[in-house]
């Protein structure tokens, strides 16, 4: 077990006993990128059929806390058919973000936090819509994101309407209500401050949000960091530091991209608990 993953299940140890929370999981449907080559994925286009990549928005409410984790494709492209990119991908999404969050009777405004699991377009679509929010951001990622505008990985026009929120800059792992229910874990190499989500459900279980740290169950199974990462060997390291985290908490692992799994989901307005 590497140094990190010994840090992360420390501060679990540490925190206290989850009483009675009303907490809940909502998962959306925030798009569908399409692609003929999964080559930059470190995999062979042998190695897995998969040709689609499911795009998730998550709502996590806390009692009378609204928190979102990631936030789809951009908010623009939605009901706009298919927008090829070229290259041989194309990508889809047929309700906005706030839409889907309006059959809960909520706005935007009622969202009091907001984490994404990284800045890439696919995560951070509707971003700018959650001004209100109080932003929580590792401080690698808030620099790569908001302090070096040519950064060829980021787009920041999708979220540059966050630059004046209130935020919690992080420097690792982080319980996010201060009672052990929802902590964000670093897991750095994606993009320099990459992070996932760990939820502990009363009736689920604990979950984990992959963020990106696998996008098909083939990168899990065979140990794979796509070429574009920033970092492969931190890559790597946070592989094991999560893998970890996965067995000490006996949690489920959800490979946020897996098509294959979101079709078993339950989509907004049903929830998790």
């Amino acid at each position: 077990m590497n140094r990190s993953a010994i840090s992360l299940l420390t501060l679990l140890l540490a925190l206290p006993v989850v009483g009675h929370t009303d907490l809940r999981l909502y998962v959306f449907d925030c798009g569908i990128i399409d692609m003929q080559d999964i080559s930059s994925f470190s995999l062979s286009n042998d190695e897995s059929p998969v040709r689609q990549l499911f795009v998730p928005c998550y709502l996590v409410e806390h009692d009378d806390q609204q928190m979102i984790w990631d936030a789809g494709l951009p908010n623009a492209i939605a009901g706009q058919g298919t927008i090829d990119q070229g290259g041989g991908m194309s990508m889809s999404l047929d309700t906005s973000l706030i839409e889907q969050l309006e059959t809960l009777e909520l706005s935007a405004a009622d969202i009091d936090l907001v984490a994404f699991s990284h800045m890439h377009f696919d995560h951070v679509g509707a971003a700018n819509l959650f001004t209100n929010a109080r932003l929580l951001i590792q401080d690698t990622e808030y620099a790569a994101a908001f302090e070096e505008p040519d950064n060829p990985y980021f787009q920041p026009d999708l979220y540059m309407g966050l630059k004046d929120n209130e935020r919690e800059i992080l420097s690792g792992d982080y319980d996010v209500f201060g009672d052990g229910s929802v902590t964000i874990v670093s897991a750095p190499g994606h993009t320099p401050g990459h992070q996932v989500l760990l939820l502990q459900l009363e009736n689920s279980g604990p979950l984990v949000l992959s963020g990106d740290l696998y996008h098909f169950a083939e990168s899990r199974a065979l140990r794979r960091a796509p070429e574009f990462n920033f970092d492969a060997e931190q890559t790597f390291s946070s592989m094991d530091k999560v893998e970890a985290l996965i067995k000490a908490e006996g949690a489920i692992l959800w490979i946020e991209h897996e098509k294959a799994l979101a079709d078993t989901l339950n989509m907004a307005p049903a929830f998790y608990d």
